[in-house]
């Protein structure tokens, strides 16, 4: 059977720089292919590529680059036009920027059914609805008349997913679909893109996340440098991995591992690999010249590119973890790692006076029609100096929220913030103004938090000169001590965010909460939109930080595997109110609430292999309209 999609050879250049290289797989009718990778690692080059979205500057070649027959390296915009959306579906990642801001959801979703005559136009406000409703929106009538920054994160992903599969596209480009989501929404949209890959949808799937990968991927390509360094089936890559750097990646897996346990591997200064060898060979502690000097030859499509594959007898006998694991299942493999002195930590730190405390705060919003919509309902909480607290819950369900309440950016209805022992909420902005400094804040989107014009310099030493650093010469010696202590180099105070990955941006968010040297930081999914290598290395910063510093942590995520690994007593929110707190440790082991133990199921599906599965809908048995 002829492949759907036929990639050979491709490469992606911008100048001087090879963002792909030599890249080639092949994609069937009803297949799902997932390519992992860190940052920069060129997934979402490889997959803009493939619908002709490379950008401005962009140079693309390869030997074969087909779809159903058709050369894309041929195409003109106008028939990439007629080609995505309707037989090509793409999600992005940053689905703030991917909607239009001018129009509502409904309209956007709209887009594809009206530009290629999909439905007609009596239906198409209904059809909306349907799909609104197939990605889980809650009441899709009124979101759809929304706009996009009426809408949490996850309501816009999701929106957007729904955008994509409008038109019923033969092959779906996915990248990190399911970033944005909480695990509950999440395991929803994993078995909607299940059912279209099994009706005969061909599924490109770009993700760090390793246990959506293990739950939908046929095969999985792992990227590094630009190049595929190793592919397989999706069981046999992430259970027996063959190249030392997807062994890195499980490795870095936080619900792998126990509380306190370092994700991270520390670097090794190697030499740098010359253009025709490994580009993995400088963080490798396998490597020698042969891969400083030489590249690998692929052997077979089943197979890692690497002169020192992990396929000896002791690999054979030590298999990976699989990621699709519950936290409480991953805590009870590991306990044999725990640091000494783990397990009563929570206990002692319960015992402490609370430096912040949340005492029965509400909020409620009002709408267009004059509905008040309650966010937040009788929400207590406290956090201890030194201490970490974790909040989960699914999108839509008041986390952020009382972040704002605590952060004194939002004011409650009802109920009190106290801050070391004095009312910090419902007081004047001026008698919070001297302690200001000393409660600080990580977002999940730092490039949107920072002013794109300012260097680094200027975006971290406006916060030194709020610390009461004077001059320029000593602002700048303390926003450098600053990097340096979350581990970048000086020379990044010269650049612009827009021109660093999204771990170093992360960095630099950190960097600047700290320059103040404050008790309290409140994380706001810090790392959900971090690969996993990159956020194994800020989950261990923000241990480092909070072990050398003190400081305490207020984590906000929808990762539960990371807020078990981070937290030290965990806060878990529904529909705008706490339905269960205690220590991690117990709640994750023995959840008293249902939601509790919906969520934890949610986070460990069916580690079943597509592969085993029914096989995929021929053409002639999909359904109408799906194609």
């Amino acid at each position: 059977m002829t492949p759907l999609l036929t990639v050979d050879g491709l490469d992606v250049s911008f100048g001087a720089l090879r963002a792909v290289r030599e890249v080639s797989f092949t994609l069937d009718a009803g297949e799902c292919l997932a390519v992992v990778g860190e940052s920069g690692s060129g997934k979402s080059v490889t997959a803009r590529a493939l619908v002709g979205l490379a950008g401005d500057g962009a140079r693309v070649r390869a030997g074969t680059l087909s779809f159903d027959g058709h050369d894309l390296t041929r195409l003109r915009e106008p028939q990439w036009r007629r080609l995505r959306g309707r037989r090509v579906g793409l999600v992005l990642q940053d689905a703030l920027s991917s909607l239009d801001p001018l129009r509502t959801v409904g309209a956007e979703i709209a887009e594809p059914l009206r530009v290629h005559g999909v439905a007609a136009r009596q239906d198409r406000a209904e059809r909306v609805r349907e799909l609104l409703a197939d990605v889980g929106v809650p009441e899709p009538g009124r979101r759809a008349a929304q706009y996009p920054h009426q809408l949490s994160g996850g309501l816009r992903q999701r929106a957007l997913i729904a955008s994509a599969i409008a038109a019923g596209p033969d092959l779906l480009v996915a990248d990190e679909p399911t970033t944005a989501l909480d695990v509950s929404v999440q395991a929803q949209i994993l078995d909607l893109l299940d059912r279209l890959r099994r009706e005969g949808t061909a599924l490109l799937l770009i993700s760090h996340d390793l246990s959506v990968v293990a739950r939908l991927a046929d095969r999985v390509a792992v990227m590094y440098g630009g190049r595929i360094v190793e592919t397989g089936t999706g069981r046999r890559v992430l259970e027996r991995p063959r190249h030392p750097y997807t062994r890195a990646l499980l490795d870095a897996v936080p619900a792998l591992h126990a509380k306190g346990t370092r994700l991270s591997v520390p670097a090794v200064p190697r030499p740098h690999a010359g253009p025709d060898g490994c580009p993995y060979a400088h963080r490798c502690a396998a490597a020698d010249e042969t891969c400083r000097t030489l590249l690998p030859v692929v052997s077979g499509a089943d197979t890692a590119v690497c002169h020192h594959p992990l396929d000896g007898p002791e690999s054979e006998q030590t298999p990976v973890r699989t990621p699709v694991r519950t936290p409480a299942v991953a805590r009870s493999a590991a306990r044999d790692r725990r640091p000494p002195g783990a397990a009563g930590r929570a206990e002692d730190l319960a015992e402490r006076a609370p430096l912040l405390e949340v005492d029965a705060v509400s909020k409620g919003f009002r709408g267009p029609d004059g509905s008040v919509h309650h966010a937040v309902r009788d929400v207590s909480l406290r956090l201890g100096a030194g201490e970490a607290v974790g909040v989960v819950g699914e999108s839509g369900s008041g986390k952020t929220t009382v972040a704002r309440i605590i952060l004194g950016l939002l004011p409650p209805d009802t109920g009190q913030v106290r801050f070391d022992g004095r009312p910090w909420s419902g007081v004047p902005e001026r008698e919070r103004r001297a302690a200001r400094p000393r409660i600080q804040a990580v977002q999940q989107d730092p490039l949107g938090s920072f002013d794109p014009r300012y260097s680094v310099e200027r975006v971290v030493g406006e916060a030194v000169a709020r610390a009461g650093v004077r001059g320029r010469a000593g602002r700048r010696t303390r926003a450098a001590e600053l990097l340096d202590r979350v581990g970048l180099p000086a020379a990044v105070l010269q650049r612009r965010p827009a021109e660093l990955s999204g771990g170093q941006r992360q960095r630099v968010a950190i960097a600047r909460a700290l320059a103040t040297a404050p008790d309290v930081v409140v994380c706001d999914e810090p790392v959900s939109a971090l690969d996993v290598s990159v956020q194994a290395q800020i989950l261990d910063l923000l241990a480092d930080i909070q072990h050398d510093l003190g400081v305490a942590l207020l984590f906000i995520s929808h990762d539960l595997g990371v807020v078990h690994h981070v937290s030290d007593r965990v806060v878990v929110m529904k529909d705008g109110q706490v339905v269960e707190s205690g220590p991690v440790e117990a709640v994750f082991a023995a959840p008293s609430h249902a939601y509790t133990r919906t969520l934890l199921a949610a986070a460990a599906p069916t580690a079943t292999s597509p592969a085993d599965a029914e096989p995929p809908a021929t053409a002639a048995s999909r359904p109408a309209g799906s194609a």
